[in-house]
């Protein structure tokens, strides 16, 4: 492999986290081409819930067994699982069902939050270096809960914050609605969550990621990846749908759920399902909001976000190729106008997307097992745009060869 190959990366995914790598990587020294069969931030990054979510919550605990019952009987629940795929998900579920238990829970924290402790520095250090800075909210998040049940049941959860030194603040009655007069007065409690920050436009954070690796130097190409092949000399070859070929020292796959197909090819089947999400944009909602809002127990949010209101969350088990069922995102709209009386649904559109989930929670950060050279970052599930710039800050400490600040064991491939 000569030297110029040797610095050529060809990055496969352009959503948040791919085109963070694609920036990451261009100013590092090396020639990047950002591959996507769409255009830059229109996959699964265009209807994010813009959260920069610090507070990392692991998927599954030792009691989550005795939910999942109550969560797929209940219509309005917060995972739907359809009968049709519901047997290609066992292995998945098993997997998931395993990572809750206690000695392996809290090796799963302790991997996600050493993401989460960098992600808000590294996300407003990329924000600065794009000339975005702007695009950040100052406010937090507020975490409600309807009774005092519902915050008792979350206490776990607030003691995990604290063991990792995440600042929070437990409201009540009228300082709930001194941070956001909009919610309801019929609100027990609130968490205020002061570093859990707001994307103001994440689908323009995209292309303004691209466009800046772009005017860097990067490379953009539109078209479907077929395979990665490596030649004698070691230059790994993307091999693009329409017969291109692409020559380069080292390959990222950053693309989502779609990651799963190229790392079958390669040899190295990873257990990734999309966990498809759905939001309602609503551009006239009739209140103003300065805070995102979190209902733990309702699994779902609603951000001030894309000149609007978002509402949005849950979790369904559908696969790739089923139809969207819109009634999910109406049930998550009738949720928030529980909590925000005075939400109306004017000049709103709806959407679904597809989180690339792993059933520990954490994502796959690491260099290929079989072949070397290639990269993955995926399965960041709920936490793509917050981990996106300490993804790339770690995939370019792999590519160039440095040593990662984070203990990258957790994030390995062959991990299952």
């Amino acid at each position: 492999m000569t030297e110029e190959t040797n610095k050529k990366v060809a990055v496969i995914g352009a959503g948040v986290v791919g085109a963070s790598i694609a920036f990451e990587l261009q100013r590092r020294g090396f020639q990047v081409t950002l591959i996507d069969k769409g255009e830059p931030g229109r996959g699964t990054s265009f209807g994010n819930m813009a959260s920069i979510a610090l507070d990392f919550a692991a998927g599954s605990g030792p009691s989550t067994w005795k939910k999942i019952p109550g969560w797929l009987l209940d219509p309005e629940g917060p995972v739907w699982l359809r009968p049709s795929y519901a047997a290609r998900m066992l292995p998945w579920f098993l997997r998931f069902l395993a990572a809750g238990r206690p000695s392996r829970l809290r090796e799963i924290e302790d991997a996600g939050m050493s993401l989460s402790l960098r992600a808000l520095g590294d996300s407003r250090e990329m924000l600065q270096a794009i000339g975005a800075s702007e695009l950040m909210t100052e406010e937090g998040c507020l975490a409600i809960y309807e009774t005092e049940a519902e915050f008792a049941a979350d206490r776990g959860h607030l003691a995990m914050m604290q063991r990792y030194g995440l600042e929070f603040e437990v409201l009540s009655n009228g300082a709930i609605q001194y941070y956001e007069p909009a919610l309801s007065s019929a609100i027990a409690k609130a968490v205020l969550l002061p570093d859990n920050k707001s994307i103001r436009d994440p689908y323009g954070l995209v292309v303004k990621l691209a466009d800046a690796a772009i005017a860097a130097g990067a490379a953009f190409v539109s078209c479907a990846v077929r395979n990665i092949e490596r030649k004698g000399d070691g230059t790994l070859v993307v091999l693009l749908d329409d017969g291109r070929r692409i020559e380069a020292g080292s390959v990222v796959l950053a693309a989502g759920v779609h990651t799963r197909f190229l790392a079958a090819k390669l040899g190295e089947p990873i257990p990734l399902e999309t966990e498809r999400g759905y939001h309602t944009q609503i551009m006239k909602p009739g209140i103003s909001m300065r805070y995102s809002v979190i209902w733990p127990h309702r699994a779902f949010m609603v951000t001030p976000t894309a000149g609007g209101i978002r509402v949005g969350g849950n979790v369904e088990l559908a696969g790739l190729d089923a139809a969207p069922d819109f009634r999910r995102p109406r049930v998550l709209v009738r949720h928030a106008q529980r909590v925000l009386p005075g939400l109306k649904v004017e000049e709103a559109t709806e959407w679904m997307g597809h989180r690339p989930a792993l059933p520990d929670t954490i994502p796959i950060i690491s260099p290929s097992s079989k072949l070397p050279g290639v990269f993955y970052a995926t399965g960041h599930g709920h936490l793509g745009l917050t981990y996106a710039a300490t993804t790339a800050r770690l995939i370019g400490d792999m590519v160039s060869g440095a040593k990662p600040s984070v203990d990258m064991t957790p994030f390995r491939i062959d991990r299952y």
